[in-house]
């Protein structure tokens, strides 16, 4: 008898673990964010790899077109999200994303956060920054603006490409940026540029990709944009123009969903976004900077990359009070 309870005991603890293994399997994480990501090129794919390792999960990614929609997919759905983490935003879009109160703490470890601001938000785990720039074809274009006035200010200057603020996230950057230097006559600055905007797309890449095939020698992208060239292509044929005004950052940013059906699963992915597993693969991959510091894991080629001379930023909350009004003002100056 003592034999044959062991035997079933065994089989029980047994057929206990197979249970709980196939149950921990099952778990699933459902991510939102924007379509570029989770690409066959993006860093959605090796993320996923990374961190089903680690969890014993598995990622159901969900991609919009834009991140900027990400905010408007959020408010949409309200307390029937399936999401359990948007990633995505970005500080401009933070405190807007707060104030709906489907956002949850994350109570993440972000001790190895390597950033050029200082960051203590409690919501917002950020993955990776940028700075907006224009990216130029140098054989099209060998001397490109040197200034962000010199752009806006030159009646002969390049035919350039855009986003929407309304839909991209680096069209609302570059509203802001704009914004940031001059103010109260950003209006003014609009209808100076307005004629020589080629076409306002409504997300990134098809604005780079129109970029690319020629139909304008530059683009807003980000000071990051030419290692993509430099690493897959072998050209420094692509470049980003510096200017002295400074530049706009924006930071990207993941957060849990207050109704997550897993809220633990959520808050792992969280710690693990400042990870090596997920942060070395940012760099060649969402082709940004990693917010920790990877040392002799960087390419080189970021290290070669130019830095701003100023890191322009508005408080999140000054965007989320003035975000309508000052689309509204680009929106009838950039008409006329």
């Amino acid at each position: 008898m003592r034999f044959s309870c062991r035997v079933l005991l065994t089989a029980g603890s047994v057929f206990l673990a197979s249970a709980l293994s196939a149950h921990a399997q099952d778990r699933t994480l459902t991510i939102y964010t924007y379509d570029s990501f989770i690409s066959e090129w993006g860093p959605g794919p090796g993320i996923t790899e990374a961190f089903e390792a680690e969890c014993n999960c598995t990622i159901d990614w969900v991609g919009v077109d834009d991140a900027g929609l990400l905010l408007s997919r959020l408010r949409l759905e309200g307390d029937a999200t399936k999401a359990d983490v948007i990633l995505g935003l970005d500080t401009n879009l933070m405190a807007e994303a707060e104030a709906t109160g489907l956002l949850a703490p994350h109570e993440a470890d972000l001790s190895r956060l390597d950033l050029p601001l200082p960051w203590d938000d409690t919501t917002f785990v950020p993955f990776d920054y940028g700075y907006f720039a224009f990216v130029y074809d140098s054989d099209v274009l060998p001397e490109p603006p040197a200034s962000l006035a010199e752009l806006i200010d030159n009646p002969d200057g390049p035919k350039i490409i855009i986003q929407d603020p309304r839909t991209s996230t680096p069209g609302l950057g570059l509203m802001l940026w704009v914004k940031t230097v001059y103010g109260d006559e950003a209006p003014a600055a609009w209808q100076s540029l307005s004629g020589r905007i080629l076409t306002v797309t409504k997300g990134w890449g098809e604005a780079y990709n129109l970029f690319l095939e020629g139909e304008a020698p530059m683009v807003l992208s980000y000071s990051t944009s030419p290692a993509y060239h430099q690493i897959v292509e072998e050209t420094d044929r692509y470049a980003a123009a510096m200017f002295p005004e400074g530049h706009y950052i924006q930071i990207e940013v993941a957060a849990m969903t207050a109704n997550s059906d897993d809220r633990e699963l959520a808050k792992q992915f969280l710690d693990f976004i400042t990870s090596d597993g997920f942060q070395t693969v940012i760099p060649t991959g969402n082709w940004m900077y990693p917010v920790t510091d990877l040392g002799d894991a960087l390419p080189p080629e970021f290290g070669e990359l130019p830095t701003p001379d100023a890191v322009l930023l508005i408080d999140p909350d000054e965007v989320a009070a003035n975000r309508t009004a000052w689309i509204d003002e680009w929106l009838n100056a950039i008409a006329q």
